[in-house]
């Protein structure tokens, strides 16, 4: 009886503090429900705001003032340089009396003042063409100007002039206007009269001359040693159609295409693609079987940063630690380019940071979130740290690619996408060519007239000599989990500014030309 009734209270004991820890659960899932409703509706209100988009949430504690510094921190003076060119002067006449006494004036010095100034004008050609005829055959034939862009005469022998259309060209596909905006300016800044469909059906014309250019820079981004590529939405005849861009050293290639998968990707990069690939990490990338892989680490940051925002204590602690490893590789990386470690140190400390990941991956965790961040850190763990392996020569992000996407991505939300096809084609060719012009620090603006003004296709000089990634120098991948392995470097590293990497055998065999110093610095 005793044993029975002591047995019965340490029941009871055990039952009380069953209930006081889930009365202690009970509060704290109470608060964390009012935390997330909070959340909740601060979101939902954010969605309603046109400025929602562009808001940071909270912001610091201790902001800096804005405009310049006061004194030695002011930085750099800059001011207007003197032009070079005078087209008109104009004399100002002296004063009759002074303003405050209205005595006489005694003429000092002359200084002068500049006045950068456009002209409100349309230039008007006129071309007086012959037609001939041959004496032999009786061919028609009909002569043509450098600076004409068409032969047509009759009924279209008054046409827009090469650089109003290429005016027309960037404040569009640069500068994300409407072809309604940019028939208004050409109007109210120059007085040429154009309509906002006659500007469209320039463009695209502008679009069919320069496609033998556009394809010409996809063949030059299959042979890139080294691509960065992403992917945004676009519409096309309100139907949802995906904007691919391809970045390298050289060049930037964008394409429209109705899908998001490895059929997409491949129909640019094509399927036997053997040289970097930096990407955000979606699976369809890793069926490039040939290449060796980055998955942008900036990415994967501010994955772990959203979670530890709206975790728990206990649940933060996985993104917590898995944040701080990727930071330690991009400090490690910038160790290294400073030349404070040497290469061996670089690969010891990355071999830590790698069994540090895998012993954090090698646990069960019971968050949704954590559990969901383990895989897909499972699944990209041999692309990881390939920057750490290839340091200099391989980026940790794919910043290149996202900042390709930024402005595509504001000039969507200018106008929404293209409402035909025609369109969108021109939408890829001209924003390739545009973007890579700008890239190599070419004028687009003299680049688009040539086009114009010549009387056959041609290819702009933007597009590189394009050096294969195939047979010898492919890439294979590494048995032991690296992103990158098994091939001899080449004997020009040392010339690149990497030091000790001549003498590694574990980078792959095909390498840019020692005189390209492909050194990116996005992270």
């Amino acid at each position: 009886m005793a044993q029975e009734l002591r047995r019965a209270l340490e029941q009871r004991d055990q039952a009380l503090q069953e209930k006081q820890r889930l009365e202690i659960e009970n509060a704290r899932l109470r608060e964390e429900i009012e935390r997330l409703q909070k959340e909740l509706e601060g979101a939902q209100r954010a969605a309603r705001r046109q400025a929602a988009p562009f808001s940071r949430g909270r912001g610091k504690s201790h902001p800096q003032s804005p405009g310049r510094k006061p004194g030695t921190r002011y930085g750099k003076h800059h001011r207007r340089p003197v032009p070079e060119r005078v087209d008109e002067e104009i004399p100002v006449p002296v004063p009759a009396q002074c303003p405050a006494c209205a005595g006489p004036l005694t003429l000092e010095r002359i200084e002068p003042q500049y006045q950068e100034e456009i002209v409100r004008r349309t230039w008007v050609r006129r071309f007086d063409i012959p037609i001939c005829r041959c004496r032999q055959c009786g061919k028609r034939v009909q002569g043509r100007h450098p600076l004409q862009t068409s032969d047509a005469i009759g009924a279209a022998a008054v046409q827009v002039g090469p650089e109003a259309v290429s005016l027309g060209v960037l404040m569009n596909k640069l500068q994300g206007l409407p072809h309604a905006d940019a028939a208004a300016i050409l109007r109210q800044g120059f007085g040429l009269i154009m309509s906002r469909s006659g500007i469209c059906r320039a463009i695209q014309r502008v679009g069919r001359k320069a496609e033998a250019t556009w394809h010409a820079l996809r063949e030059a981004a299959r042979g890139s040693a080294l691509a960065h590529m992403d992917e945004t939405g676009w519409k096309v005849e309100a139907q949802l159609h995906w904007l691919w861009a391809v970045v390298t050293e050289q060049i930037i290639f964008c394409e429209i295409l109705p899908g998001r998968g490895f059929a997409e990707a491949s129909a640019i990069l094509g399927e036997e693609y053997a040289g970097w690939l930096i990407h955000d990490g979606l699976q369809i990338y890793y069926k490039f079987l040939k290449a060796a892989h980055q998955s942008c680490v900036a990415h994967l940051i501010r994955r772990c940063r959203d979670l530890v925002d709206v975790a728990t204590p206990a649940a933060a602690r996985f993104p917590l630690a898995v944040k701080q490893l990727l930071e330690e590789g991009l400090a490690l990386r910038d160790r290294y380019l400073e030349q404070k470690i040497s290469l061996h140190g670089l690969w010891t400390a990355t071999g830590r940071l790698e069994a540090k990941l895998d012993r954090l991956l090698a646990r069960s965790y019971r968050d949704r979130a954590n559990r969901r961040l383990a895989n897909h850190l499972r699944h990209e763990r041999p692309s990881l740290f390939t920057f750490l392996y290839c340091p200099g020569l391989v980026d940790a992000t794919n910043n290149l690619a996202e900042r390709v996407m930024r402005l595509l991505v504001v000039i969507r939300k200018n106008w929404g996408g293209n409402r035909t096809q025609h369109g969108a084609r021109a939408q890829a060719v001209l924003t390739s060519i545009l973007l890579t012009a700008r890239q190599q620090d070419k004028d687009v603006f003299e680049l688009l007239t040539d086009l114009l003004r010549s009387p056959n296709p041609k290819l702009l000089d933007i597009v590189p000599k394009v050096e294969t990634v195939i047979g010898a120098n492919r890439m294979d991948a590494a048995t032991d989990g690296r992103a990158a392995g098994g091939g001899r470097a080449v004997d020009g590293l040392a010339a690149m500014g990497l030091p000790g990497l001549a003498d590694v055998s574990v980078l792959p065999g095909r390498l840019p030309a020692a005189e390209i110093r492909p050194i990116f610095s996005s992270a």
